[in-house]
């Protein structure tokens, strides 16, 4: 794209340029400089700082300058940046860091990204981890966030922590709970459970340590974000993939979800017969409370299908518990001395805790025995119906 072509397409979709800045003097004003040969849609958030960065900034009359008393940390200024955008008019915002990481002529690549987009979508800048002046700990970082952001939503990504990125500001969360550089995780992977497009675009990267400064503290803020994605984890586990399998099963009709979701779904036959034997285990095993959780992680650990399992795992439905549970203390008789007349009482919580020992064993044959056949059963019929799938 011309120069003319990226400032107009800038113009037309109102994108504005959010800069948030810390103690970053050395290289402030020439990431404002090289900003302003694109745009003067700029808003510069001032998060504190002791250093000359209010100096510097009172050159600039022709942008938006929001000043914080303290540092409160780089989500803060973000979030308060993005209200500040969305109350100007402006629907996407392209943030690039103050420290000289960043390239500003970059920006064409985010404008142009945007414009071949059909829908809405969040732009995080593709660094070369690989290239020579990366620290260590920068590139173990992006492949432990890129990990857990494919975790949690599903999409696999090559650079989750770049700041350099564009949002769609009416699809992003209003309100978050992270104040800090965790700050950066959490609205991509919540507005990624909007069903926002999250990808890369490549970028240019500079480390250059005679001049950046950053502000990341190692082990405070790992620690932070290791708690995040702890809190994040068990969401997708106990509500996001729970929500969207509903949401996807009413939008088909049973015939339609067979067809793609089961049939048509990734893996071999193998593959899907396995990640059913594991929902049906699980499902059927003593672990009240927790199958969600154990079938969505177990599915992920040995690569099988989350959506079969977890359809499986819901052979426990409410109305068929009582009769789980009466089989599993029949099947546990022969292995415990005890009353031979149990399943002649009323079945509630006493009597499954007066026969503990009875109910665990009986409840492993069960899961083991179901599992077995629901695998063997799914892998015969896939093989027949859909033969080449092995």
């Amino acid at each position: 794209m011309t120069l003319p072509e990226v400032q107009n397409a800038i113009s037309k979709k109102k994108i504005c340029v959010l800069i948030p800045t810390y103690n970053n003097e050395k290289t402030l004003k020439r990431v404002i400089d090289d900003v302003l040969d694109y745009t003067k849609n700029i808003i510069v958030v001032n998060d504190g700082s002791t250093d000359s960065t209010k100096q510097i900034l009172r050159q600039y009359t022709q942008i938006n300058v929001i000043s914080l008393l303290e540092n409160r940390g780089k989500g803060n200024g973000l979030n308060i940046g993005f209200r500040k955008a969305k109350e100007s008019g402006y629907n996407y915002a392209i943030t690039i860091d103050s420290d000289g990481q960043h390239y500003p002529d970059d920006i064409p690549v985010f404008v142009e990204a945007l414009l071949n987009e059909k829908e809405d979508v969040l732009l995080i800048g593709n660094r070369n981890m690989s290239q020579d002046g990366i620290p260590k700990k920068s590139s173990f970082g992006n492949r432990f966030s890129n990990f857990w952001f494919w975790f949690e939503t599903g999409i696999k990504l090559e650079d989750t922590q770049s700041g350099y990125r564009l949002y769609p500001l009416h699809r992003i969360p209003k309100k978050y709970f992270t104040p800090k550089f965790e700050f950066e995780i959490e609205i991509i992977v919540r507005t990624a459970w909007r069903h926002v497009q999250v990808k890369n675009v490549p970028i240019k990267v500079l480390y250059d340590p005679a001049e950046r400064v950053s502000h990341f503290r190692p082990f405070k803020d790992f620690t932070r974000i290791s708690i995040l994605n702890t809190i994040l984890v068990m969401i997708t586990l106990l509500y996001i993939i729970p929500r969207n399998f509903v949401d996807n099963f009413k939008k088909k009709s049973i015939r339609k979800f067979i067809k793609e979701d089961v049939m048509a779904s990734d893996g071999t036959n193998r593959t899907k017969a396995f990640s059913i034997a594991l929902g049906v285990f699980i499902g059927l095993s003593p672990f009240w409370g927790f199958h969600t959780l154990l079938v969505i992680s177990l599915a992920v650990l040995f690569k099988l299908n989350k959506v079969l399992a977890f359809m499986a795992s819901n052979v426990s439905l409410p109305p068929f518990i009582p009769f789980i549970i009466a089989a599993s203390l029949f099947l546990g008789t022969p292995f415990v001395h005890t009353d031979s007349n149990i399943l002649n009482q009323e079945l509630n919580f006493e009597l499954v805790k007066n026969n503990l020992l009875q109910y665990v064993i009986g409840s492993a044959i069960l899961a083991i025995s179901l599992s077995a056949i629901a695998g063997i059963t799914t892998f015969l019929f896939l093989n027949k119906v859909n033969p080449e799938n092995n």
